[in-house]
């Protein structure tokens, strides 16, 4: 026939299916059997692989190649029949004649045959037509180029003619006239679609596989970043192919993660073989194996096309596609089995929904109305609930209050129509949604797979939906991902996969296996006769076994009707309660009890016992034992009571109250808050001005709960907060204590309206507001304003927490806390992302964080516990209590099921209190679970000395059944006579607790707690009680329960409404720490077992051996394993003695099942269990499995060791290993190894306390919740974490990926915030339009952590470390060193005395004698400068200090911030803000970068510096013209007296201080104008003009990339000096005379933060009792003041002394000094033109410069009374210098005696300058050079020219060789060295010659080059005097490109 496939064909196989298909024709009168080359090629892998792998644009090139292989090969010779005689043979025409051209005919109607498509035929004639054939699909293939039947049928659309069985006859038909065989695959081109405006348009390429296979194999086409990712394993099919697939490509990764924004979706098909329902094999698995590839349209580009006749035998007839095809024929293969993921479903509420629905839903209906019968609810025993699905509904009408409509499925359909933005732009015309018949088709696909106690849940529906759709539309978004779009895309949906007609027939079929637990009814007109016909056949009982029915009609043409009943029992009741508010129930039930309909549920229970009523047993046993008391309880009760009284007080040691302190988590996440305030405060968005605030006040809010309002009260008091910050001067009382926590209720807006006022009272003091259970009350305020006026407390979060005065307050941040944050996550809410704060988790990469003894046991170690073979989990169901509940639910059909539920409850305590008390009939009217919780509570006072016992938690939210169960229990105890044994507690959100006076006065001696009115007030204080709380109230509010609890029944809670939020806030209420220290063998044996003593029988130890078992072993992964059969009482139970033989009955009734306790876990044929493994393995196992789970040992066989110690920190499973024979046993003995009595001996007597802190509580759950939480998705996500996380919000989309068990919290928060919206009743419905960034509130934080997990005491620590931080924020660390050598001051005969003065008296002052001494304590180290007054002992000086010591023990003191500070980078604030250049829209200010260079002659070049110029500076600066070349810096003249500015420009030099750098001197400049630069290195240019974007910036040219401080000072000062000659130029233009330029500036440190002044006090200056006072003043006081001066242009240098807390009246008293200056100099540059910085200096280049401008003749005046504060900066300036080797990277410390070397030897080179290095060695290993100088202070070394530091054990004489300059007398000197460095001309012989040295004295001559180095010796006759030698050679440590200085060594002759 001319077709070629790929894939070879199995020839046994053919043959098999192809008798197959015949019998199979044979048998079938209605349906056509699938064809024999369907059954071969359908491969699901095919499917997907070729999917992913195969391109658009190989479908492409084949289309511009035409005829693939022509071109490379001769054509084939074929000879064409010749055409009968008289036919037409035009090309584009058929043989009739007929034009077929698509052109010509594409508006044109065509009757295409059910089951054919259109295509295009390309012929060779003409190229640029298609021709319009109509082509049996079976015989085409589908997207994948597979399951294309081999041969043809095909029809021509011109003449009609039909039947063409030949491709070869059909081609000569349609005139192609080939030169080649005819082959479809190469003619056949396009399918044909129809636009939107009904015209045929070319489709998409028919992917036909073949001769470009093999090429496509070899280059896949990567696909990885498709949209959508392979679903589940290799493919939605994959679950039924066993085989390999022939053709499927190997290079394409299955299962690779795609870039996109959907991740993996477990197919809807992924559920081969026996899908596991509810843990159970389902009997509905065969047809859900059969009809699954029918719920999944296949991918094709034009969906799936179907007969609209009824079908018929053999080819012709049922497309095999279609989705009827439902027989038996697919491959079961079960290699790869998935669980289908909609297992343990239950119903889902309000989907999409405004408000949740009420039972009287109004409905849009039409036609004739339809009469609901009378008794319908009396008959069906259960309200029908009727899902309105598509099109219209009928008027209902009649007895209407026993039904229930809803519109929940029908939003669910409109929200699966509606494509995801995700996929709108692939053309909305393009990618159509799922058509009505395909969502009923599949619907009822998803309806009769559930199990009879299994649910429907929305959910899981749309996510069907969304699979279905995706599955069918992948070719295409493939395609529009690879390729442009085209100018006429192809429109897929242009037929539906399923037509109206069809769509009842198909349905029928889907139905028709599943045992008539879906039934469905067709109708002919309207949906009214279907739904009468239904209300007809529920009367008449035939629906009894039907729990869903279908009702469709699919009369209209357009569209269809349908409707869908839930009809059973136990769905219909669950739906319909679900569908109510919480307010609904609450009011339904209230009702119920009103008005006294429960009564006939007592009556009922009254009857079940023989006995008589339980009232009547409770009445007679309270007169038998009335008086004469004599049971052991009592007995025991009493003994202990006695021996209290007399005094004799009994020890228990289990009983510790933990002191409350930090844990280390607590304090992480305090730490992570403060570090995202402070990020708040950071931005440059200035929204928190954190150096504003000097204190933290702050307002806790909490739900209205009387006992969370205790407690938070508890944690504020015992947290010491309050003195922390300070709030509390007086003695703290707890009243005080309450000002600070506010309880949410009708008094609470006062309170708040305070708050606020005292926010905006105090600008100064930072307010947190924490919003504690945040996710409590999410109802908007406009919901207030609506409906109820009349009640206060709706939407009161909302008015107060989101009012305009609270958003706007610039100093309030607020905190929201929640262990639930969903609904505050949604694409509305204002929280930033960024401000989310999760709670760390305790393990990363196996390692623990944060090392605790206690370790948190949550949800998830809750659920693992059901899986990790726990002999007794610790979640748990009650089967025969919810048996009960059923069958109880089917009798009362009127009571809401949580009357019912909490009646079976109460009376199952009351029953199991009796058995305890002695009468053993009641055990049969208690389940085992009951039974073992009540006899635990009795007995465990029992096991302490002291009656310690334990708590049960009895969950009832609704309050009014909450009291009828707390007074039945109280009733029943007190005809017990247990009064005294345990208390039972009603726990209400509104009120306190009370507590018996019997029992006060146990916890009172129990706590050692003296005072007399105490009573407890929250649940914690009640550690120890053994008590029954009857917790109430329909949502916790963060109660945190004590150690004590040992059971967590939550049998009550509302299992119908479940949302995420209300489940795991639930099951949070078991959340605990257990103990992470106990040693493994003596932890308890088992989690809930208490002591042998308290079991209701120790009779058989079952719990005790794992028990293996060979025969019923399932297969289990090795990675996720099965959990046992069932957690209920049958597998869990132990008996009593008295119900032992009941209870065995059970057991045996599972024939061949394990032995109560224990479920198998031998090792299994797929791989070993858990249990198998050795240690290191099981470790390996649990690591792959993602975070290690709680660990509890598992010995098999050997039981006398304790099993399940829980020890958490236990992350190595430790198993001890049997012998092997142990191993091998199959377990066929159920006998104990060890006799139980051991542990009975060694438990005995432990009280319950011990247990608490060592094992979690024990939670029942109702039989729904527990299958939601513990059943998973593939990723192994528990399903109760997908569901819909909050009622107030929805899902915004149906089309979303699902959560997966590998998110991080960060990853949830930003998928809810995609994916849920807030419903207009949630407060965060009217927030913002979509996308805007900005509407984040910026002082809003997020806290979430697991529930209990210590929440309140993490943002408790975070106040207090925020205060600390703020009051850190307003100091700072200054140093505070007193000067140094002052007792080796200058006593000349001369000095200030005019201490008045407020300047220097100019000739006063020039009489002063300048002191040579430095005085500066950072130079402590430094050389002693001598002068001829001094005379000083050697031993005056101290030891040296290494260098490293420097920074770390100069002394510091905290000083306050005052309003004159200089301010880093972190001070924001509003006044400096324009200041600092950030935009009010936050865009830095536009700068430009200007050159400017001149010329020096001693660098022998051009200097080439560049300025960076913000626009707000340009006022400086001259400019050639604007925005032309820089000119000059304007300089103001020296008669300007302004106060508004400063007359000096600021120089500040600065390196690696960025961030740290105090260039902010807005403040200190106390606003005046004035010019500031910073001087900055190349390569720091863009990071500090980053930082500092408004300040003008100096950057130095290249080469002083590495240089130091030195070559910033000299560019300074010359370039100051260059400038004030440009501006004497301009402005003598002006008529300004040149001295009239202003020539000061000002050189400022990089670290100075405060400036101060001495007020001298008068009247005492010249008497002895001088006084004076320090304060601090503004940097523009002192500049002014310094400015002011008279006669100010004659002196060169001006400084201050610098700031010491030990400065003394002796240096302020002269108010001015001639001396050194440091650190902030006013420089003269006009007077010191000829004085240079050495450019080349690292350390003491300050000192080098005094000296020279002293010896030059100049003033240098130090105003003693005012002092500079220097701020301690731990980061940059000189300390950014690190010398390393050149060569090697090794971190090894290289010592300052490696820093020089002798010339030519193979010393490592160092990285470093050379004069850095020159100049560390001299500071410490000068001695070398100069031995004889050694602490000689009476013979120092004389310095020429240079001062260098020697260190501080050796003394210099510094002088100057420049002519007229001012020296000391060195006459009297006899020196002990000579140093020369880099000597010029001025220093000649005869200046040399002036001076005398001691024999022996060193001489050190330094110089760039060896040559020059002996020029010096020659030029200056060194060898005279000195005597040298070759080895006293010496260089620095550099490579010859660094270009190292050498130095020459010699002794005096």
């Amino acid at each position: 026939m001319g077709n070629s496939y790929a894939g070879p064909l199995k020839t046994a196989r053919f043959e098999e299916l192809l008798r197959n298909s015949i019998e199979a024709s044979l048998r079938s009168s209605s349906l056509a059997p699938r064809p024999v080359f369907s059954q071969l090629y359908l491969e699901a892998e095919q499917q997907l692989a070729a999917l992913e792998g195969g391109s658009r644009a190989d479908n492409e090139e084949e289309e511009e190649g035409e005829a693939g292989l022509e071109p490379s090969c001769p054509p084939n010779p074929y000879q064409m029949h010749p055409p009968p005689e008289g036919c037409c043979t035009t090309d584009g025409f058929c043989q009739a004649g007929k034009d077929l051209r698509l052109v010509s005919i594409s508006s044109e109607p065509i009757d295409v045959p059910a089951g054919f498509l259109l295509v295009g035929a390309k012929s060779p004639s003409l190229p640029d037509h298609l021709l319009v054939c109509a082509v049996d699909k079976r015989f085409l293939p589908d997207d994948n180029g597979h399951n294309a039947l081999l041969g043809f049928s095909g029809n021509c659309v011109g003449c009609g003619k039909k039947g063409f069985c030949y491709f070869t006859e059909f081609s000569n038909h349609i005139n192609l006239k080939l030169t080649t065989q005819p082959k479809k695959q190469k003619h056949l081109k396009y399918y044909l679609v129809r636009n939107a405006q009904g015209a045929l348009t070319k489709g998409p390429l028919i992917c036909w596989r073949g001769s470009e296979f093999r090429g496509r194999q070899a280059n896949p086409s990567p696909c990885s970043s498709a949209l959508f990712p392979p679903l589940d394993s290799s493919g939605p099919l994959a679950a039924f192919s066993g085989e390999p697939t022939p053709g499927t490509n190997p290079s394409i990764p299955v299962g690779a993660q795609p870039a996109g924004p959907a991740p993996d979706h477990p197919s809807l098909t992924a559920a081969a073989g026996p899908a596991v329902l509810n843990g159970k094999d389902s009997p509905k698995q065969q047809q859900l194996v059969k009809s699954k590839l029918s719920a999944v349209p296949r991918p094709s580009a034009l969906g799936i096309l179907s007969n609209s006749g009824p079908p018929k035998k053999r080819h012709k007839g049922w497309s095999p596609e279609s989705p009827s095809a439902a027989d038996g024929g697919y491959p079961q293969g079960g290699g790869n089995r998935a669980k289908y993921e909609s297992v343990g479903v239950a119903c889902m509420p309000q989907v999409g929904l405004v408000e949740p629905a009420s039972v009287t839903f109004p409905v849009v209906a039409s036609g004739e109305p339809v009469s609901v019968p009378d008794n319908l609810l009396k008959i069906c025993k259960a309200k029908p609930v009727i899902f309105k699905g598509h099109g219209n509904f009928p008027y209902l009408c009649g007895n209407l209050n026993d039904v229930v409509v809803s519109p929940l499925l029908y939003t669910c359909y409109q929200n699966s129509q509606s494509i995801s933005r995700a996929y709108e732009q692939y053309g909305a015309s393009t990618i159509q949604p799922i058509s009505e018949e395909m969502q009923l088709l599949l619907t009822v696909y998803y309806l009769v797979q559930l199990a009879a106690d299994q649910v429907p849940l929305m959910e899981d529906l749309e996510q069907i939906f969304l699979r279905s759709w995706r599955e069918s539309h992948l070719t295409e978004i493939r395609q529009y991902q690879q390729a442009p779009p085209q100018p006429f895309p192809p429109a897929p949906g242009a037929v539906a996969p399923v037509t109206s007609a069809q769509l009842p027939w198909l349905a029928g079929l889907a139905a028709s296996s599943c045992n008539d637990s879906v039934h469905v009814i067709e109708c002919t007109y309207s949906l009214a006769e279907g739904l009468s016909e239904m209300f007809r056949l529920l009367v008449e009982g035939k629906l009894a076994k039907t729990n869903y029915v279908v009702i469709i009609c699919a009369c209209r043409s357009a569209a269809i009707d349908s409707c869908i009943a839930v009809t059973g029992k136990y769905q219909a009741r669950i739906l319909s309660e679900s569908l109510l508010t919480p307010a609904e129930y609450q009011k339904e039930v209230n009702y119920e009890l009103v008005t006294g309909k429960v009564d006939s549920l007592g009556a009922f229970f009254s009857t079940l016992c023989p006995e008589g009523d339980i009232d009547i047993l409770l009445d007679k046993f309270h007169q038998e034992n009335q008086g004469h008391i004599s049971s052991s309880l009592t007995a025991s009760s009493v003994t202990k009571s006695a021996s209290l009284d007399i005094g004799v007080a009994p020890v228990c040691t289990s009983y510790n109250l933990e002191a409350p302190h930090i844990r280390p988590f607590q304090l992480a996440v305090a730490q992570k808050l403060l570090s995202h305030v402070c990020s708040i405060a950071d931005s440059s968005t200035q929204n928190l001005d954190l150096g504003s605030f000097e204190k933290v006040d702050f307002l806790i809010c909490i739900p209205p709960s009387e006992v969370t309002y205790r407690q938070t009260l508890f944690h504020v008091w015992h947290s010491g907060v309050l003195l922390e910050l300070g709030l509390d001067k007086e003695h703290v009382t707890k009243q005080r204590v309450e000002q600070y926590v506010l309880k949410l209720d009708a008094e609470a807006q006062a309170r708040f309206k305070s708050f606020l006022q005292s926010s905006s009272q105090n600008p100064h003091t930072l307010f947190i507001l924490i919003h504690d259970h945040a996710h409590w009350d999410l109802l908007s305020s406009t919901v207030h304003n609506l409906c109820s006026q009349s009640d206060p407390s709706v939407g009161l979060v909302d008015r107060l927490l989101n009012c305009r005065e609270l958003k706007e307050a610039p100093n309030i941040v607020t905190l929201h806390v929640t262990s639930f944050p969903y609904a505050l996550q949604t694409q509305r809410t204002l929280i930033s992302p960024y401000n989310e704060i999760h709670w760390p988790a305790s393990y990363s990469n196996g390692t623990d964080l944060y090392p605790e003894n206690k370790k948190y046991f949550g949800l998830s170690e809750f659920i693992e516990s059901t899986l990790s073979g726990h002999s007794l989990p610790l979640l748990r169901y009650d089967s025969s209590f919810e048996a009960m509940v059923t069958a109880l639910g089917k009798r009362f059909p009127r009571l809401h099921s949580a009357v019912i539920r909490t009646f079976v409850l109460v009376q199952h305590y009351a029953a199991a209190m009796m058995a305890v008390r002695g009468l053993s009939q009641m055990k049969k009217y208690t389940s085992v679970e009951t039974l073992e919780i009540t006899q635990n509570l009795l007995n465990s006072p029992k096991q302490c000395p002291c009656g310690h016992g334990l708590m049960v938690l009895l969950r009832v939210p609704c309050s009014p059944l909450a009291a009828v169960a707390y007074e039945r229990l109280a009733h029943v105890r007190a005809r017990l006579a247990l009064e005294q044994h345990f208390e039972i507690i009603l726990g209400n959100p509104s009120a306190g607790i009370t507590v018996g006076k019997h029992f006060v006065k146990q916890l009172k001696m129990w706590q050692k707690i003296e005072d007399a009115e105490w009573r407890p007030q929250t649940y914690l204080e009640l550690e120890g009680l053994p008590c029954i709380l009857i917790f109430s109230g329909m949502d916790p509010h963060g109660e945190s329960l004590p150690r004590s609890l040992r059971y967590c029944d939550l049998r009550l809670i509302n299992s119908s409404c479940l949302v995420r939020t209300a489940l795991e806030q639930e099951l949070g209420l078991a959340a605990y720490f257990v103990s992470s220290e106990i040693p493994l063998e003596k932890g308890p044996r088992n989690e809930g077992l208490e002591s042998d003593a308290e079991k209701p029988s120790s009779t058989d130890n079952e719990e005790e051996e794992p028990v293996t078992e060979g025969s019923t072993s399932e297969k289990r992964s090795p990675v996720k394993r099965e959990r046992p059969r069932s957690r209920d009482s049958a597998s869990s139970c132990r008996s009593s003695k008295a119900s032992s033989s009941a209870l065995c009955g059970e057991t045996s009734a599972q024939p061949g099942g394990p032995l109560p306790g224990e479920q198998a876990r031998s090792p299994t044929p797929c791989g070993p269990s858990e249990e198998g493994r050795a240690p290191g393995d099981k470790q390996r196992l649990r690591a792959s499995q993602g975070p290690p789970p709680v660990i509890s040992r598992h010995s098999p066989g050997l039981a006398s060791q304790p099993d399940s110690s829980l020890k958490t920190s236990q992350r190595s499973v430790q198993v001890s290993v049997p012998s092997s024979s142990q191993l091998s046993s199959s377990g066929s003995s159920s006998l104990p190894t060890v006799p139980a009595a051991g542990t009975l001996a060694l438990q005995a007597s432990q009280c319950s306390m011990t247990k608490a802190c060592q094992q979690p509580p024990v939670v029942f759950l109702p039989k729904l919740v527990y299958d939601m939480v513990t059943s998973t998705d593939s990723s192994g996500l528990p399903k109760a974490a997908s569901l819909l996380p909050s009622h107030s919000v929805m899902w915004a989309s149906s089309f979303r990926p699902l959560l997966s068990k590998t998110m991080t919290s960060t990853e949830q928060s930003l998928y809810y915030r995609q994916w849920t919206v807030p419903r207009p009743s949630h407060m965060d419905y009217g927030n913002r339009t979509e996308g805007r960034v900005d509407s984040f509130h910026p002082r809003r934080l997020l806290l979430s952590g697991p529930p209990q997990v210590g929440k309140t005491g993490a943002y408790l620590q975070f106040l207090s470390i925020l205060s600390r931080m703020l009051i850190r924020l307003t100091e700072v660390d200054v140093y505070d060193e007193g000067e140094i050598n002052a007792d080796l001051r200058e006593e000349a005969d001369w000095h200030y005395v005019q201490l008045g003065d407020p300047w220097p008296d100019l000739e006063l002052f020039r009489k002063l004698p300048f002191d040579y001494i430095i005085h500066d304590p950072k130079y402590e180290d430094a050389s002693l400068i001598c002068s001829h007054h001094q005379h000083v002992k050697s031993e005056d000086r101290g030891p040296p200090r290494r260098p490293e010591e420097l920074h770390v023990r100069r002394p510091t003191a905290r000083m306050r911030l005052s309003k004159y500070a200089a301010y880093n980078t972190y001070h924001h604030c509003e006044q400096c803000h324009q200041y600092m250049g950030f935009h009010p829209r936050y865009q830095l200010y536009e700068s430009t970068l200007h050159a400017f260079a001149f010329s020096y002659s001693m660098l022998g070049e051009e200097i080439q510096l560049h300025f960076i110029i913000p626009k707000s500076k340009e006022h400086h600066f001259v400019f050639s013209q604007p925005g032309g070349q820089l000119e000059s810096m304007r300089l103001p003249l020296v008669t300007d007296k302004s106060q508004e500015y400063i007359k000096s420009p600021t120089f500040t030099p600065t390196t690696g201080r960025h961030e740290h750098g105090l260039f902010n001197l807005y403040h200190a400049m106390d606003g005046a104008s004035h010019l500031h630069v910073l001087v900055v290195k190349e390569y720091e240019m863009p990071i500090y003009k980053k930082y500092w974007p408004n300040h003008i910036m100096l950057v130095l040219p290249s080469i002083f990339n590495s240089a130091g401080v030195g070559a910033a000072h000299f560019l300074i000062k010359e370039l100051s000096y260059h400038n004030l000659e440009l501006e004497r130029n301009r402005q003598e233009e002006l008529g300004i005379k040149p001295q009239d330029i202003w020539p000061f500036i000002v050189i400022s440190d990089d670290s100075c933060v405060m400036w101060n002044v001495v007020d001298v006090d008068g009247g005492g200056e010249r008497s002895r009792e001088f006084s004076w006072s320090e304060r601090n003043v503004s940097l523009k006081y002192i500049m002014q003041h310094i400015e002011a001066a008279p006669n100010i242009t004659h002196y060169a240098l001006i400084g201050l002394r610098k700031w010491s807390s030990k400065t003394g009246s002796r240096e302020v008293r002269e108010p001015f000094s001639r001396c050194h200056v440091h650190d902030f100099i006013v420089l003269n540059v006009d007077l010191t033109q000829n004085v240079q910085y050495n450019q080349n200096r690292f350390l003491c280049d300050d000192v080098d410069f005094n000296l020279r401008v002293h010896s030059a003749g100049l003033l240098l005046c130090r105003f003693n009374r005012f002092s500079v504060m220097k701020k301690q900066i731990a980061v940059g300036g000189h300390r950014s210098f690190h010398i390393t080797s050149k060569v090697s990277d090794s971190p090894v410390a290289i010592v300052p005696a490696q820093y020089i070397c002798a010339p030519d030897s193979k010393h490592p080179f160092l990285a470093a300058p050379a004069q850095l290095l020159l100049e560390k060695f001299l500071q410490q290993h000068s001695h070398r050079f100069f031995p004889l100088s050694l602490r000689n202070q009476g013979h120092p070394v004389l310095l020429v020219d240079c001062y260098l530091n020697l260190g501080s054990q050796i003394s210099v004489c510094y002088v100057s060789s420049r002519p007229h300059s001012l020296n000391i007398s060195c006459s009297d000197f006899m020196f002990s060295g000579l140093l020369l460095y880099l000597c010029d001309s001025f220093v000649g012989a005869g200046f040399l010659k002036k001076f005398h040295f001691l024999k022996g004295a060193t001489l050190c001559v330094i110089c760039q080059d060896r040559n020059s180095l002996r020029q010096t010796v020659v030029r200056l006759e060194l060898e005279d005097e000195w005597q040298f030698r070759l080895r006293d050679e010496f260089q620095t440590a550099n490579a010859k490109e660094d270009r190292p200085l050498f130095f020459l060594t010699g002794r005096h002759i």
